[in-house]
């Protein structure tokens, strides 16, 4: 896996300015999702992943018509994606629509800070990956904080069971967001390897049309089984805003794209997608992932506040314990490599 510590090309002052207006962007995205509960948290996946896309279009014809231009007039052929580089940008788009759709699920069955800091246990699985495929070795600080890290995970998974009342399934909900976090650490991994040959805007925008692509490929499963009557959970909160509620008719697709759900998608597509997730994609050449995953501990911090001043939503107390288990143990994981 190439490094991805050198930062000459561009200031570390920038680096980590960029990386906090990023991550502040990614801080409103649980909330904006809160604010469409009455719609399928899948076709919320979509409208977010589809409109980042869109917008983003326009801009990677002109880089590219550009680029081509400049190409020509030194005499160059211009470069172009190879079929590797489209693979791994292919897996990064699948991973990244598979993330989206198991966080925003999660957000619908448990708290918004038990949702935001198990998702951020990545970093955790990225320093295991590249123990085991690429013989990184760490400190030994590095590997306590593996083990601290996953009993905190443990204690917030089990914890937030005495607000079944509050939420409609809190274990559910915490599950998929540890799912969301394997599903990341791969999206993480493979756009630190494809940003050491490609552009911003090269790669953003291939990957952004291949998470829509899974995201409407998972949707409309979703909305056949429900059409057919493969689900018959009429009340279920995967069904929610995709079939009526009293007969288990599914809505036509005219009848799934409400008032909230559009503003909220469009929202989170402008946001936490393109200024949030672009802006990591953008640092991600020039910092390890390990360092700029544990960074991303910042986020649920300003997500919890926000959900505390909106919604009124107070983590339990041995919730608020395991996730400073958590803290503690990924803080411990950020140590230097000693060597491959």
């Amino acid at each position: 896996m190439p490094s991805s510590n050198t930062t000459q090309e561009i200031p570390m002052w920038r680096v980590f300015l960029i990386m906090g207006v990023g991550l502040s962007a990614i801080g409103f995205s649980p909330i904006l999702v809160r604010f469409a509960s009455d719609s399928s948290p899948f076709l919320l996946a979509v409208v977010r992943t589809l409109t980042s896309f869109i917008v983003l279009l326009p801009l990677f014809f002109l880089y590219r018509k550009n680029k081509t231009k400049g190409a020509i007039k030194s005499l160059k052929v211009p470069k172009r994606v190879n079929q590797k580089q489209f693979w791994w940008m292919a897996l990064a788009g699948i991973s990244l629509g598979l993330h989206l759709i198991a966080w925003i699920t999660s957000i619908y069955f448990t708290s918004i800070a038990s949702a935001s800091v198990l998702v951020t246990i990545h970093p955790i699985l990225i320093i295991l990956v590249e123990r085991i495929a690429f013989k990184y070795r760490f400190q030994w600080t590095v590997w306590v904080g593996v083990f601290i890290a996953f009993i905190g995970s443990i204690i917030l998974g089990l914890s937030d069971q005495a607000a079944e009342g509050m939420y409609p399934n809190p274990l559910l909900g915490n599950a998929l967001a540890v799912l969301a976090a394997i599903i990341f650490a791969v999206y993480f991994l493979v756009g630190n390897r494809i940003r050491q040959e490609s552009s911003w805007i090269e790669y953003v925008v291939p990957v952004y049309g291949w998470a829509a692509a899974a995201a409407l490929v998972v949707l409309f499963a979703l909305y056949g089984m429900a059409h057919w009557g493969v689900l018959n959970a009429y009340d279920s909160i995967l069904l929610k805003g995709i079939i009526r509620p009293v007969n288990g008719e599914s809505l036509s697709l005219v009848e799934l794209l409400s008032p909230s759900l559009l503003w909220v998608g469009v929202a989170l597509a402008l946001g936490p997608q393109i200024i949030g997730h672009g802006s990591l994609n953008y640092v991600v050449k020039f910092v390890s992932p390990t360092i700029l995953s544990t960074l991303i501990l910042f986020e649920p911090v300003l997500s919890s506040i926000i959900a505390f001043s909106l919604f009124g939503e107070v983590p339990l107390l041995w919730s608020l314990v395991g996730m400073g288990i958590i803290f503690l143990g990924i803080l411990l994981t950020w140590a230097q490599k000693p060597g491959g």
